[in-house]
């Protein structure tokens, strides 16, 4: 029997993607003149803020853009605003600092009409340790410190609409909820995609809860589960549509290959650095909600539309 030969794909909108993709390398940088960069005062006792969670995330933005080091980000930020003929002040690399462990960042999206397609996958992102090319060299003899970002991506805009960041001990499934409470409620969400990792009854009842269909590979010797919630009886009935078409043909019907958009995601995310450069687990949470806002202001430029050749 011959193999059957995978589907080719070609890009609808390749002049608009291309575009997009050149407006992405684009260095054309400018401030609102508009833009609250000082903060408003807050009504209570005590020393008023100087600087807005607006100024903060902008200098923050330089900064993971172009990794750099929060000097020389004061000292980017400093030369844009006299480029631009604003006579605002700059925060010194210890405001920074401060503000980044408690900064509120701000991640836009667009959305789409319709209901939301969630795909939820997780990665590995180094905070502490020796290069890949030492560690195979020497060993890696210090110690080399993880952590886990989870991830729910919009399958049809692409954009990043729900993050967790956790330590690298802390497993894939129990973070499922917390994505989905990030959610708006008045939010559908049509299907929640996700990997056989994701397997577990909380992770199906709380996509049941949503009024959401989970796209969940199931293991080779999954057992029917008591239907007690709606989450059980929707697995069980994946079960058996699984076992009825056979592993291989229930993914290309249920749609399970659009995850790989969420791994493409991550590689993206990765391209903005290897690693973290914060030390405390509040300042890479910023630091990480920051590159979020970031690729998401990438997606906004332009995506590709594909179609299946042949």
């Amino acid at each position: 029997m011959s193999r059957l030969t995978p589907p080719t794909y070609k890009i609808k909108n390749w002049r608009a993607y291309n575009e997009a993709l050149k407006r992405r390398g684009s260095l054309t940088i400018w401030f609102d003149p508009e833009m609250t960069w000082e903060a408003s005062p807050t009504g209570t006792r005590g020393r008023q803020r100087t600087y807005s969670d607006a100024a903060i995330q902008a200098c923050l933005t330089m900064k993971v853009l172009f990794s750099m080091a929060l000097r020389q980000t004061t000292g980017f930020v400093e030369s844009l605003l006299q480029l631009s003929g604003l006579d605002w002040s700059v925060q010194d690399f210890s405001t920074l600092s401060r503000r980044q462990k408690t900064l509120a960042v701000n991640i836009p999206y667009r959305g789409a009409e319709g209901p939301l397609h969630l795909l939820i996958d997780s990665t590995g992102i180094k905070v502490e340790g020796e290069g890949e090319w030492n560690a195979r060299k020497h060993g890696g003899a210090k110690r080399r410190i993880w952590r886990k970002v989870h991830l729910g991506i919009d399958e049809k805009t692409l954009e990043i609409r729900a993050v967790e960041f956790t330590s690298s001990d802390i497993g894939d499934a129990p973070m499922l909820p917390e994505l989905l409470d990030q959610i708006p409620p008045d939010q559908e969400i049509g299907s929640v995609t996700a990997d056989g990792a994701y397997d577990t009854r909380k992770c199906h009842d709380a996509i049941a809860d949503r009024g959401a269909y989970a796209v969940i590979p199931l293991r080779k010797n999954a057992k029917l589960w008591k239907p007690d919630s709606a989450g059980a009886t929707a697995r069980n009935a994946a079960l058996r549509a699984s076992k009825r078409l056979g592993r291989k043909i229930w993914r290309k019907w249920s749609g399970y290959h659009r995850r790989s958009r969420a791994e493409t995601k991550m590689h993206c995310m990765k391209l903005l650095g290897q690693r973290l450069m914060a030390r405390e687990p509040d300042r890479q949470v910023a630091e990480l909600q920051v590159r979020v806002a970031v690729m998401n202001g990438f997606t906004a430029l332009g995506i590709p539309v594909t179609e299946a050749m042949g």
